[in-house]
Formats: structure tokens, C-alpha cells, sequence
């Protein structure tokens, strides 16, 4: 494998982990950024966000020569080793005016570099953008000696750093045969199947994949829904369909519905796309429902919990929030499932406290409005009505739960992901409601 002088602009989620990864397989790379304060910070391996091995990685870059960190695109065109062969494009897409991405930010830096980038450049969009964005960017480069590829990353936040370096499949679409080459030959290492395609395709994958498993998570939530009716369990019937390989265990897991800074985002860009193209996506639509079904759904089981009544009033109880980021092992509070049931509950009149192992008290997060956050369980459990499990932080089945029993004014739990041992809990003095069992336990 040759090793290639690689610009990656963006040093968000995405960028910071496509430039600290591709070094560490031996290509040169530099970072670029707006924001001189975190590139100063980088510079000294301070890293944020939360991601395992990532703040390793980085490390080893600045001290192998192979990572290093600069302000502005213009600065990261030229390397100490020469000219950049590839710039990755690693920007922000945030969700814009009806769901369609906004490509601001991207096409603001394609149209500082486009004069200054070197003959031959490859132009690599990784961030998720929409169908048609590569030959967009290509019209606003407007040079024939530059070739702009697609190479979406499939990243899941806690596990990044695994998914780019063992990852599934690499997937790389351009209309120039040489320039996806080119980019597909920089993961030759890792040897993992690779798709080569058209710029449109490749667009197309991210979207179709992370939608798909937005649609395969509606509908465990809606399966869990139909189990407590019926008087089924849900983890006996995803077990049964999980063991056929064609669907497979993962992503069968219910919870309080799905979110963070990808799925809701990319679901509603590709109700987009299918709007401009006249076709109307039911299913996709459907799971989006769904998911916000699921959340007030999640406030019913608390009313539940607390009064007996799924109509009961929360005005003025105590809820003790176990989780407030979307996933565990990250500290992102971006569309987190948690957050959304926070704001219904305190819709619903709750005084909310929360506890999360990678949240601060001293957070001042907008996303935190109306929450109390508390550095302890115990404080979170006072007087509390109702403890709610509403993210999966593998620390909460280990709390001293008869401890907390103690504290608590009605021993009740809401396990919205379906975490905790009842019998534990129930051995505690606990009640426990999880999504999809039979009954309450014990």
C-alpha cells in the first residue's frame, strides 16, 4: 500500500476520527478547523467528544509525524510533505427547513479551495449528504484536472474507532474510475469488502442502510407494544426471530425510541429525496411515527407506574432520570430519546432530576433545560416517585438498588431499555415495568 498525503476538513465526530484513523494506517494527514481554540487543544491530544480509543490514537498520530492539526482549509491544501493528494470533506449536514440537509457548510469550503487545490486532487464527500450532493460539488469546483468521490463513513458513536478499522464494507462511488481507486486503495489494510459504484449510489447507501435500521428499531418498539397486550415477552420472541440469519440478532433490542445526531437526520432527508422524486415512502414515514409514538408511549408507562392509571396526573411528582444521552459510552445529547421523554414528562408536570455517568452537573447544555443534574444516584433517588431507565449505561444494573430503596418515595422502576435484573431489583423492595414482559416484576 502506498501512502498518501490526505487533508480531512472538519475535525467534528466524523473528521477527528477519519484523520486520527487514516494516519494510524500509515497515510500523512492534516486536520483542518475554523475553530483555533480546538485546534490548539488537539494539537496537544485533547480531545472531545467521548470516544473510546480515539484520544489514543490521535496521540500516537502527533507523535508518529503522520497527524497533525492546522486553522482553515487554505493551510491544510499544503503539508509539510507536499501537496495533498485527497481532501476529505468531513463537514456538518445538520437537518434544514423540511428535513432536507443543509450543505452550507460544504459547499462554503468547496468554494474557498476550489482555485487552490493542487492538480489531480481527489475531492472526498464522507459526511452524509444528500443524493446528488458529488455532482453538485463538482459543478462548483468546475475542473476537469479535480474528481470528487463519495465515501460514506458508517460510524456508530461509542464505537467508532472499531467500526473504521474493522469495519463491514467500504463503500466508494465516483463517476471516475481512477479517483475511486484511489480512495479505496487508502483502507487496502484493513481488508474489508469493498464497493465501487456511481457517486449517486454511493450517496444512496448511507441513507438506505442507517434508514433501514431506524425502520427495524420501529418496529421491535411496535412489537414490544403488541407483547405487553397479548401477554408475551419480547426477549423470548427476539430471540426466536433473531437466530435466523437472515435477520439477525442486532437492532431487536426495544427501547424509548431511536435518535442521536444521525438516524432522525437521515430519515428525514430521505423523506426528502423521495418527495423531490414524486415517490411516496410509506414505510419510512410509518417508522418516523412510530418513534415519536414511542416516546409518549414511554410517558404512559410512567403514569402507569407512579398513579395505576395510564391517564393519571405527574403534576408535581419527583422523576428520577437514569440516562440522558442517546446511547451509552458517549456524552452526545443531540436528539436523545432521553431528552425527548424528559420534555414530555415535564410537560406533563414532573420535576425532573437526572444522573448520567458522562453528564455533568455543571453542564449547561440547552438540552438540559428544566433537568436537575446530579453527580449521584442516591441524590437522584430521594423522595423520587419513579426511577426511569432511559439510556443503556451498563453501570445502572450494578447500583446499589436496596440502598436506593431506602430513599426513594415509591419503590418503582421504568426500564424503558430493558437492562435491569427484576429479580434483583424485586429482591431490593423495586417494581420494576420494562417494555414487551408479561407483567411487572417481581
Amino acid at each position: 500500500m502506498f501512502a498518501r498525503r490526505v487533508a480531512v476538513v472538519g475535525t467534528g465526530y466524523v473528521g477527528l476520527t477519519t484523520g486520527a484513523c487514516l494516519a494510524s494506517l500509515g497515510h500523512t494527514v492534516v486536520c483542518a478547523d475554523i475553530d483555533e481554540a480546538k485546534v490548539e487543544a488537539l494539537r496537544r491530544g485533547e480531545v472531545d467528544p467521548l470516544e473510546p480509543d480515539l484520544a489514543d490514537l490521535v496521540t500516537a498520530g502527533l507523535a508518529a509525524g503522520r497527524l497533525s492539526f492546522v486553522v482553515g482549509a487554505d493551510a491544510a491544501l499544503t503539508s509539510p510533505a507536499g501537496s495533498v493528494e485527497l481532501v476529505f470533506l468531513c463537514l456538518p449536514t445538520p437537518m434544514g427547513v423540511g428535513g432536507v440537509a443543509d450543505l452550507t457548510a460544504v459547499e462554503s469550503v468547496v468554494e474557498e479551495v476550489r482555485d487552490k487545490l493542487p492538480p489531480g486532487t481527489v475531492v472526498v464527500n464522507k459526511s452524509t449528504v444528500p443524493v446528488g450532493t458529488a455532482r453538485r460539488t463538482a459543478e462548483l469546483i468546475g475542473r476537469d484536472d479535480v474528481a470528487v468521490v463519495s465515501n460514506p463513513g458508517f460510524l456508530r458513536e461509542g464505537s467508532a474507532v472499531r467500526d473504521f478499522l474493522d469495519p463491514d464494507r467500504i463503500v466508494v462511488g465516483s463517476d471516475n474510475q481512477d479517483a475511486a481507486e484511489r480512495v479505496a486503495a487508502l483502507y487496502t489494510r484493513l481488508g474489508a469488502p469493498t464497493v465501487l459504484t456511481d457517486a449517486v449510489s454511493a450517496e444512496l447507501v448511507k441513507y438506505a442502510a442507517n434508514c433501514f435500521l431506524a425502520v427495524k428499531l420501529s418496529y421491535v418498539n411496535a412489537l414490544a407494544e403488541l407483547c405487553e397486550r397479548v401477554a408475551a415477552d419480547i426477549d423470548d420472541v427476539t430471540e426466536g426471530m433473531g437466530y435466523d440469519h437472515r435477520i439477525g440478532q442486532s437492532f431487536l433490542t426495544p427501547g424509548p425510541g431511536w435518535g442521536g445526531s444521525w438516524l432522525p437526520k437521515d430519515t428525514h432527508a430521505l423523506l426528502q429525496v423521495a418527495d423531490v422524486f414524486d415517490f411516496e415512502f410509506r414505510l419510512l414515514r410509518a417508522s418516523i411515527e412510530t418513534n415519536l409514538r414511542q416516546r409518549q408511549r414511554m410517558v404512559d408507562k410512567v403514569r402507569l407506574a407512579v398513579t395505576g392509571s395510564r391517564t393519571g396526573s405527574l403534576s408535581r411528582t419527583r422523576i428520577g432520570l437514569l440516562g440522558l444521552t442517546f446511547k451509552a459510552g458517549t456524552d452526545d445529547l443531540r436528539d436523545s430519546p432521553a431528552i425527548a421523554v424528559a420534555a414530555l414528562l415535564r410537560q406533563a408536570g414532573a420535576e425532573l432530576v437526572g444522573y448520567d455517568p458522562a453528564v455533568s452537573p455543571d453542564s449547561e447544555a440547552p438540552e438540559l433545560a428544566g433537568i436537575e443534574v446530579v453527580d449521584d444516584p442516591a441524590v437522584l433517588a430521594k423522595n423520587a416517585d419513579a426511577l426511569v431507565v432511559l439510556t443503556e449505561w451498563p453501570e445502572f444494573r450494578t447500583l446499589a438498588w436496596s440502598d436506593l430503596a431506602q430513599l426513594v418515595a415509591q419503590p418503582v422502576v421504568v426500564d424503558t431499555r430493558n437492562i435491569l435484573d427484576s429479580d434483583v431489583l424485586g429482591r431490593a423492595g423495586f417494581t420494576v415495568h420494562a417494555l414487551g414482559r408479561r407483567r411487572p416484576g417481581p
